[in-house]
């Protein structure tokens, strides 16, 4: 990688933790003297008051901070992005009868273990495309489609920046990137060296870094060629195997700062409240 697109994506996650982190701050200011601001209402709760002040604001942090950052994380992913690809946000496309049935059939043969996951299940389908298709079409919004015009390559990810996937929505997940293939496949249609790749992806791996990724039941609809875990995410989107190296390390500088901080803004506000 570069020196200045490495000093591009430090500059992105400098920008999105200071950012988030400001808005928190800013927060927590205004609630000092608000009985249903989120740190006072932990002490309506006895059992967590009753193990003082200090342990009630970090519980109230920690909780906040992991319910909103996930959307920061999904951003910052993208605004990366935009340094290596094109991102685009919605697909103007249509998506026949046939496809729909197409997409049923093969959701059906994974979850009653019939088949496997594999990209050829829907890559190797073909249509055959009416004149009018007037009554088929749709206008799709899409949070993370990256295009790579140096390989005319089109990726469309279904990010869970938290880590996880519920098992019960796996198979939602999977039928909804299925559309969004179609649809896209389908405005594509007169290129014919244009790919179009789908990927489930998570910011981090639940079980470690580095370490096999199990939840089973993503993978009973997900092949491994469609998923996208933790380092592997952040690797795509810098397109450099040592992405996630440069992203973890200035989000840990960044970091660093922002927890001394948060101590300094409890000590003055909420102790002295």
């Amino acid at each position: 990688m570069n020196e200045l697109k490495k000093k591009s994506i430090e500059v992105v996650v400098d920008t999105a933790v200071s950012s988030f982190s400001e808005g928190l701050i800013s927060r927590y200011r205004s609630e000092v003297n608000d009985l249903s601001g989120v740190i006072n209402m932990k002490k309506n709760n006895c059992f967590i008051a009753e193990l003082g002040e200090e342990f009630m604001f970090y519980s109230a942090f920690v909780r906040s901070f992991d319910s909103s950052f996930g959307n920061v994380l999904e951003k910052m992913g993208n605004n990366i992005a935009k340094l290596s690809y094109e991102v685009k946000g919605n697909i103007e496309s249509f998506i026949l009868p046939d496809q729909i049935q197409r997409i049923a059939s093969v959701l059906d043969s994974y979850l009653d273990h019939s088949a496997t996951p594999d990209v050829c299940h829907y890559s190797e389908y073909t249509s055959i495309y009416p004149k009018d298709i007037t009554s088929y079409k749709r206008n799709h919004v899409t949070d993370n489609y990256f295009f790579n015009a140096d390989k005319n390559e089109h990726y469309l990810i279904e990010l869970k920046a938290s880590g996880d996937l519920d098992n019960k929505k796996s198979k939602a997940e999977k039928s909804a990137l299925l559309e969004e293939y179609f649809l896209l496949k389908n405005r594509l249609r007169n290129d014919k060296t244009a790919k179009v790749k789908i990927f489930f992806g998570t910011a981090y791996n639940k079980f470690g870094e580095g370490k096999p990724w199990k939840q089973e039941r993503v993978k009973q609809f997900f092949s491994d060629d469609e998923l996208l875990i933790g380092k592997d995410y952040w690797n795509f989107v810098c397109d450099d195997d040592n992405g996630f190296d440069i992203i973890f390390q200035q989000y840990k500088k960044s970091i660093k700062n922002i927890i001394k901080r948060f101590i300094k803004e409890y000590q003055t506000y909420y102790l002295c409240a």
